[in-house]
């Protein structure tokens, strides 16, 4: 089935960033995601079928952080819920590009309610993205 035809609609999410070379380098060679249309001051990626965009926007705030399972949170953020195998597959590759993590992968909410491997990182321009993976996909909203 297409993206197009997906019965689960997709996203669009823009975000700043201060150095479109590094933001292509980051999300194009080292997270290995897909260039779309892009013009000097933007850049369409394709974040597994939704449209995540990159846009020149030098002036950045300052970042904020709640508390998670005894971790501080960087809000705001984003990413994907992978499958496991992906997870690892990823932390590794980020590993092996000697990304820094802001929190290492580790297993969130050990034996409770929504259990998840999770893991979250900086992108060049300060942007925060987390990557999470759940080994029963129905506890994703669990209470």
């Amino acid at each position: 089935m297409s993206v197009l035809n997906s019965p689960i609609p997709r996203f669009h999410l823009a975000v700043p960033v201060d150095d479109m070379a590094a933001a292509r380098h980051f999300y194009g060679e080292v997270l290995g995601l897909e260039q779309g249309r892009s013009a000097g001051t933007w850049v369409d990626w394709n974040l597994q079928g939704h449209q995540f965009v990159t846009h020149l926007a030098p002036a950045r705030a300052e970042q904020i952080h709640n508390p998670v399972d005894g971790h501080d949170v960087p809000v705001p953020h984003f990413g994907l819920i992978l499958a496991i195998p992906e997870f690892h597959k990823l932390a590794d590759r980020l590993r092996a590009a000697d990304i820094e993590f802001v929190i290492q992968p580790y297993v969130r909410f050990e034996g409770q309610a929504g259990e998840q491997w999770t893991m979250f990182l900086l992108d060049p321009a300060g942007n925060a993205l987390e990557f999470k993976a759940f080994a029963d996909d129905d506890q994703v909203f669990a209470v």
